[in-house]
Order: C-alpha cells, then structure tokens, then sequence
C-alpha cells in the first residue's frame, strides 16, 4: 500500500506550484524549449506558455526566458528563480513522501492496521474512539 497526494501550493489563494507545472518547467530546463516541453505533455504551445504566465503572475517573478530563434530555433531556460523554486519543491515533495511513508506505516502497519503498532492509538497509548462522520465510514459509503 503506497500513500498518493496531489499537491499544489497556493499563496493568497492563488495557485503558485503544482506538481503538473513543475514538470512543465523541468521539461523545460531538461529540454532548453517550451515548445518541445508543451509537446512531451501533449499541450498547446501557448496552453504551456499560458501556464507559465499564470504562475508568473502569481509569484511576481518571471521563470522561463525564452529566445526567438534563427540557425535551429529558438532556446527558453529558466531564471534563477524558477531552478530555486524547483530545488525547494522538490525538497519539499521528497520529505513530505517521506512523511507519508512514515504515516502509512504507523496507520496501517503491513495492512489496514492488523498490525500497525500504533493504529488507533495516541501517542500516549490511549485508544483513540472513532467520531461521528469519520471519513472512515462516511455518510453515503463514498470519500
């Protein structure tokens, strides 16, 4: 049993990161073309380009320039800023799958508790008693 999450971030309510658009950018980066990168995830040209915009706007910095071509086309990098907001996502992404894995092991143990050394207990070992509309049996059979 593997934990999943779809993470973004927001600020102010406005999107900032997500793990689609820091693929965007890291095809980017990898690839030195937005066209080439918007291509491997089967967008637009300007859908990839409208994205990247939008995630401009929304930090206030810029994070892919790009060169219009001549011999061979043009070239797009990303700013400094765009490399550090990727280190710290996925620093941030890898010890947050860390965590999870630290969780689903504490939760589930090996499955669904059974012997999970710490399932429905508190840290202190007292029995944790479910409440009502816990999401583990909610109302309508469906999470």
């Amino acid at each position: 049993m593997e934990p999943h999450v779809k993470l973004w971030l927001e600020e102010d309510g406005r999107l900032v990161l997500s793990d689609y658009r820091a693929r965007l950018l890291r095809l980017v980066r990898d690839s030195g073309s937005l066209a080439q990168a918007a291509a491997a995830m089967g967008l637009s040209y300007r859908r990839a380009w409208g994205k990247v915009r939008e995630l401009e706007r929304n930090l206030g910095v810029p994070l892919v320039q790009s060169h219009v071509g001549g011999t061979g086309g043009g070239r797009s990098r990303l700013t400094g800023e765009a490399a550090a907001l990727l280190r710290q996502y996925d620093a941030f992404t890898y010890d947050l799958t860390v965590e999870m894995a630290l969780l689903r092991d504490r939760h589930f143990g090996d499955r669904f508790g059974r012997s999970a050394p710490h399932a429905g207990l508190r840290e202190s070992g007292e029995q944790i008693e479910p409440v009502a509309n816990d999401p583990v049996d909610p109302p309508g059979g469906e999470l």
